[in-house]
């Protein structure tokens, strides 16, 4: 199933973002309109949700590939078919809405339910730069301007200016020698 962070968020965002769509369909509706839009939302979430897995499954698996073209062309077949599932669930939405009496999948509520993958990827990118900026702000907060030096592999500025004045006081010299 779903193996990462950001996998298992986007589908909390779909699940809460579907869930919101029905009850807006429920108060626009008023009547058992509201269920064949619930039916439709229902359908593209899941949907949605499993567009994640397999996209999860195709990064874990590109990754693991040696060479960059079959790796590539992965990616895109695989771009292409979550598009592909896509089209065939709004086409049997729409001919279900359109040809049987009465519908029991309401094709506004597909599409509203396309957009929770939307919803979610928004949602979930916002998350991502928050916990970036809550992660650097403690991590600048607890260093000072020393400790970095001290902990890292990086120079204290004395020794780094030394450095340059010798560097110079060689390229001088070379500079006579050549005269």
């Amino acid at each position: 199933m779903i193996k990462t962070f950001l996998g298992k968020r986007m589908m909390q965002v779909i699940c809460i973002s579907a869930c919101v769509m029905i009850v807006g369909g429920i108060i626009f509706y008023r009547s058992i309109e509201a269920v064949y839009f619930a039916i439709g939302v229902i359908l593209t979430s899941s949907l949605n949700i499993w567009k994640v897995i397999l996209l999860e499954r195709t990064v874990a698996k590109t990754l693991d590939m040696d060479d960059a073209e079959a790796g590539k062309n992965y990616v895109r077949f695989q771009y292409l078919l979550r598009y592909f599932l896509t089209a065939i669930v709004l086409l049997g939405a729409g001919l279900i809405s359109a040809r049987v009496d009465p519908p029991f999948i309401s094709i506004w509520g597909a599409v509203a339910g396309i957009f929770t993958l939307q919803i979610a990827v928004i949602a979930t990118r916002g998350m991502k730069r928050e916990e970036d900026d809550e992660e650097a702000g403690e991590e600048s907060s607890v260093k000072s301007g020393e400790e970095n030096y001290a902990e890292s592999d990086k120079e204290k500025p004395e020794e780094h200016e030394k450095k340059l004045e010798d560097a110079n006081e060689v390229n001088v010299n070379n500079g006579k020698e050549n005269c």
